[in-house]
């Protein structure tokens, strides 16, 4: 309701028109235009939530979830109580039709109206309203703001207990479905409330917890004795069950047959499924800030929670160890037909699931060895002390910060294991990084120690380097190692102040330039040079040209001749309006999507940071080197001009990242192609930049890409050393350029096929070695007798060792379980398990089986319920693990048989 605040306070009277337009900002509705009546005097809505803020009841309670869809009914000044609450009623027991026995009331305790109505009106027995504080029924927006008490529906499921000593709040047998804020008062910042000059309705009904009582109350009609049907929870429901049915089938589960820690694990994966594929679809993509965040925690407590099921893929269907996606596209399947516009997104949603899955699979193999340390260290401590393990917010921070462990789920795991984590400490650790970061973010170029005195007499600088490379200026102040001097002898190095430059200072992503400041005679012979190597700004507007007195004398309130570095200015042009054609190219080509997040104008490149999802396609960055090439060939004269702010943003300059602007701004345009607003310096004809090339381009952040190209001279620089490696190569081949490729692909497929060779050769031996150790094979159980073999095969690789297995389990009577383990070096170890189709039958997996053996070694694995393979560390530890295996392989197989 937040988007109506305004209206209900009545400090805005909305037309509808200006409504829609507003709840469109707020990407609540489409943007197709509507015919409608000017006046609003109400509204419905129906909008998808996100809810993190109590996530650790989802798939605990039967209610509570991080995504739900919230249907409601606005007044604004027009309806009141007694229509609201007839509708309500009306809407739940006739068109709904719940059976009105099985409702309850809330009211607020002061207000005897509601209760009057509900009782008089709409005919609910008093002993079903129950009169409730403001805790509950006084509904707020905020610390201050419009507000007023409420009245909740419940759905009774047990109506059979009786009225008397009801709790409302027992979720076993109540759910609140519909509430209605009857929003009268405006809280103001003491606390004291004022009527409102009209009254309003706020009305909300989640659509879950109706499928939930919709469901329930449908069986009730088969059965009135509560049959097998009957929904227990939101989860079990149509909107969410199918997500559950498909996670559960990935983790080779019955939903209906698994403990109450794994159908938790399942409801929590359920729900976040919905909600991610939701905000992906809506733009919202994982990152560690805003909005960002909240689905990258999803995503990675899914990943989590499905690893604890034993859920691993082994690349089936291209997603290269991903379930995300399979469980995404039960979300999109069941969704589609509300929602079209999540089909059209769905290799997008895919996609992403599949990159940020597999990154934290990486994270999570990085910084579950260490989390297991510090928990294993935490109760030796806690047990050693007598106190509450705890793990310290400075290690709670280390696997935040080193490897990207969220601390959500270090403290989940961590509550796990009984261990308590520092969150104080955490923060304290959070914020010193901040500052730090802070701090050097916005380190001072001219750092002097009274530079507040030093600079009250020094006016902002003169910037001339837009219309000339060369000026005469006085010297304002110089500065060695940060505090003001007089003079300055040949070879110190200084920062020179003057009243007015050619020189370009660092801003806007260029960087400064480069040059000479000389001081000469009367004869105009040079007395003094000064080797200018870097521009800054600072405290102000005031230009610091840091540079090296190579020769003579340089004093302060002395005249000096400035010249820019020529050809390295037009090396900077070039790479800035390239910079400007570039983000125009990435708009046209991948969509307007796409936005700054940096960029750095050099002399031998130009580096531009943009915001997307994914690598840029070699078709796409093809197309982007075309269309930039293109509008070069095209000879287009710039135009630049100075304009008020808010002039140039109304005719569509792009603001660049991270500048600040005043009220008025200079303006780049290319005509046609670009216009920005832009500080830097520019080619006067698109054709000066001569040729662009794209020489890399790569993610450096999640959701962050970074092109690199050069342009000008330093395009015509690569394209010749480009050259020269090529002639260097055809030379070594003894081919021409244009035989090169296939020369190569030759030279690779002999290269495989001789790797083939050998590693054919490898599993011939291993099956050699294998046939050698098939007579220490033995048998167990009594009735049916099951074959196990369980060996070292010394040093044999991993691929090797798998053959070896499959031989074994091929030539062995079924039911048969084969467990091996080598050393291929002397710090690898490597584990195989093979199961029967019959061992299968009695319930062992080998994927889940060679997963434990492997943490004797240091290691893990996982795979299929028939085949998996492990990997370790710890070498000296394999016959230990054999030993364990052959242990409970033997314990597992008795029991089951």
């Amino acid at each position: 309701m937040l988007q109506f605040k305004p209206i209900f306070l009545g400090k805005v009277l909305y037309t509808l028109p200006q409504l829609f337009s507003s709840l469109q900002a707020l990407a609540l509705l489409p943007s197709k235009p509507m015919l409608v009546p000017r006046e609003v005097p109400c509204a419905a809505t129906s909008q998808r939530c996100i809810r993190t803020n109590d996530i650790e009841n989802v798939g605990r309670t039967s209610r509570h979830q991080t995504f739900f869809e919230m249907l409601g009914n606005f007044s604004f000044g027009d309806y009141f109580k007694q229509e609201a609450i007839k509708w309500a009623w009306e809407l739940s027991t006739v068109e709904f039709g719940l059976p009105a026995e099985n409702l309850w009331i809330s009211v607020y305790e002061d207000d005897d109206e509601t209760f009057a109505i509900w009782h008089d009106k709409m005919g609910v027995p008093a002993n079903r309203i129950k009169k409730l504080g403001e805790e509950d029924n006084f509904w707020t927006s905020g610390a201050t703001g419009p507000c007023g008490p409420c009245s909740e529906i419940y759905y009774d499921f047990h109506p059979e207990r009786g009225h008397s000593d009801v709790d409302l709040g027992d979720d076993s047998r109540f759910i609140e479905f519909y509430n209605l804020v009857f929003m009268e008062y405006n809280k103001k910042e003491d606390g004291s409330l004022e009527p409102l000059k009209q009254k309003n309705i706020d009305t909300g009904l989640g659509l879950e917890r109706m499928a939930r009582i919709l469901q329930r109350a449908m069986s009730h009609k088969i059965n009135r004795s509560f049959s097998l049907l009957q929904v227990p929870n939101n989860y079990e429901t149509d909107l969410i069950f199918p997500i559950i049915k498909k996670a559960a089938d990935l983790a080779y589960e019955s939903y209906s047959l698994a403990d109450e820690s794994a159908k938790t694990n399942l409801k929590i994966i359920g729900d976040h499924m919905r909600a991610i594929v939701y905000l992906i679809s809506d733009g919202v993509f994982p990152s560690n800030i805003g909005r960002g965040y909240v689905v990258r925690r999803l995503i990675r407590r899914a990943v989590r929670t499905g690893r604890l099921l034993g859920i691993r893929r082994d690349g089936v269907g291209g997603l290269e160890g991903a379930f995300l996606p399979l469980l995404a596209e039960e979300v999109i399947k069941l969704s589609t037909n509300i929602d079209p516009d999540l089909k059209t997104r769905t290799p997008r949603i895919l996609e992403e699931l599949k990159r940020e899955e597999l990154r934290f699979v990486q994270t999570l193999e990085r910084g579950e060895k260490l989390l297991e340390e510090i928990l294993t260290d935490a109760l030796s401590t806690g047990q050693r002390n007598g106190t509450v393990p705890c793990i310290s917010g400075k290690d709670a921070f280390l696997l935040y910060d080193t490897y990207g462990f969220p601390v959500e789920i270090t403290s989940e795991v961590a509550e796990e294991r009984g261990v308590g984590i520092d969150m104080v400490g955490f923060d304290v650790e959070m914020e010193n990084q901040r500052r730090q970061s802070q701090a050097a973010h916005n380190t001072v170029k001219l750092s002097v120690e009274d530079g507040v005195e030093l600079t009250d007499n020094i006016p902002d600088t003169k910037f001339l380097g837009y219309d000339t490379l060369f000026t005469r200026a006085v010297v304002e102040g110089l500065l060695v190692n940060g505090k003001p001097v007089g003079e300055v002898s040949e070879g110190n190095e200084v920062e020179v102040l003057l009243d007015r430059t050619p020189f370009y200072a660092e801003s806007g992503g260029q960087i400064g330039d480069h040059g000479l400041l000389y001081v000469t005679d009367a004869q105009e012979n040079k007395e003094a040079v000064v080797e200018i190597q870097d521009v800054q700004k600072s405290l102000g507007n005031i230009f610091v040209h840091k540079g090296t007195v190579v020769k003579g004398l340089i004093n302060v309130g002395g005249e000096v001749e400035a010249e820019v570095d020529a050809n390295l200015r037009q090396r900077a042009k070039v790479h800035h309006t390239a910079t400007h054609l570039l983000q125009s190219a990435l708009k046209k080509v991948v969509g307007d999507e796409t936005s700054q997040a940096g960029s750095l104008v050099a002399f031998d490149r130009l580096r531009f940071d943009f915001n997307f999802n994914r690598p840029l396609r070699e078709n796409e960055i093809a197309e982007i080197e075309l269309l930039i090439n293109q509008w070069i060939g095209e000879a287009t004269l710039l135009e630049t001009r100075v304009m008020a702010l808010a002039e140039a943003k109304k005719a569509g300059a792009i603001a660049m990242f991270g500048e600040k602007y005043g009220e008025e701004v200079r303006v780049v345009e290319v005509p046609g192609v670009s216009m920005e607003l832009c500080g830097g310096t520019h080619v006067k004809n698109t054709s000066e930049i001569r040729g662009f090339k794209i020489i890399s381009e790569q993610g450096i952040a999640s959701g962050v890409r970074r092109i690199e190209a050069v342009a000008g001279d330093a395009f015509i620089e690569y394209v010749i050393t480009r050259d020269n490696y090529l002639k260097q190569l055809c030379s070594t081949l003894k081919v021409n350029a244009e035989d090169v490729t296939a020369r190569v692909n030759n030279l690779l497929k002999d290269l495989r096929e001789a790797r083939n060779e050998v590693s054919s050769a490898r599993a011939k031996a291993a099956i050699y070695k294998a046939s050698s150790i098939i007579s220490s094979a033995f048998t167990v159980g009594s009735s049916s007798k099951i074959t196990v073999l369980v060996s070292s095969m010394e040093d044999i690789d991993a691929d090797a060792l798998k053959s070896a297995a499959e031989y074994l389990v091929s030539n062995l009577q079924d039911p048969t379980a084969v467990i091996l383990g080598s050393c291929p070096d002397e710090k690898r170890v490597s584990l195989v398990a093979a199961f029967s189709p019959g061992v299968v039958k009695l319930g062992l997996q080998a994927g889940k089986f060679v997963g434990l053996i492997a943490k004797v070694c240091g290691g893990r694995g996982g795979g299929r319920p028939n085949f998996a393979q492990a990997g370790g560390s710890e070498p000296e530890n394999l016959p230990a693990a054999l030993e364990k295996a052959r242990d409970d392989l033997v314990s597992a197989l008795c029991q089951a048989t």
